[in-house]
């Protein structure tokens, strides 16, 4: 199970615009069997989705740990996640741990996967490495998995128009 990349995934999600069924299937882009599978009823699933995590990162990124720990327990709670082993050719023993929810459901699947992602996370390295984008103007949630605890962006783009805002900044402000 890629922990970090199930992580990532829940930042993705929570980021992403998703409107219809293509939106959610671009979102899915890497994942085509379960671009494959994606209906109205997981569209309105992942929106809620959104709505559920979003309060969850604002928690962890405003540095109170408790109530985003609290607000992912109470998702845990609400949405139970069912682990199991699947064939996996590349895994040492040919099997891999996967996890799923109630229902073959893409919205269900995609809901247990970020959920034990961001617990595992929470749990191994600390709420701290949840955020949000610290370009004034954006609101991206992110996950920071980097080795040195540094992200403070969403994106490389983002960063550079904070850069770049305080050079000319420094370079207005007479000396």
């Amino acid at each position: 199970m890629d922990v970090a990349g199930h992580a990532e995934q829940a930042a993705r999600l929570v980021n992403a615009t998703v409107l219809d069924v293509d939106d959610l299937v671009a979102v899915l882009s890497e994942r085509p069997a379960l671009a494959a599978r994606v209906t109205d009823r997981d569209c309105m699933l992942v929106r809620r989705l959104q709505r559920d995590l979003d309060p969850f990162f604002r928690a962890a990124a405003e540095g109170r740990d408790a109530a985003a720990v609290e607000a992912l327990d109470a998702l845990l709670a609400a949405h139970p996640v069912t682990p199991r082993l699947t064939p996996d050719p590349h895994a040492p023993s040919g099997l891999r741990l996967a996890v799923g929810g109630r229902s073959d459901a893409v919205a269900e699947q995609l809901l247990a996967e970020s959920l034990v992602g961001l617990a595992t996370l929470v749990a191994d390295l600390g709420a701290a490495r949840l955020g949000v984008c610290g370009e004034p103007r954006c609101s991206q949630v992110w996950v920071d998995t980097s080795s040195n605890r540094s992200r403070r962006y969403c994106s490389g783009r983002c960063a550079s128009r904070v850069h770049v805002a305080a050079h000319r900044a420094r370079r207005r402000t007479p000396a």
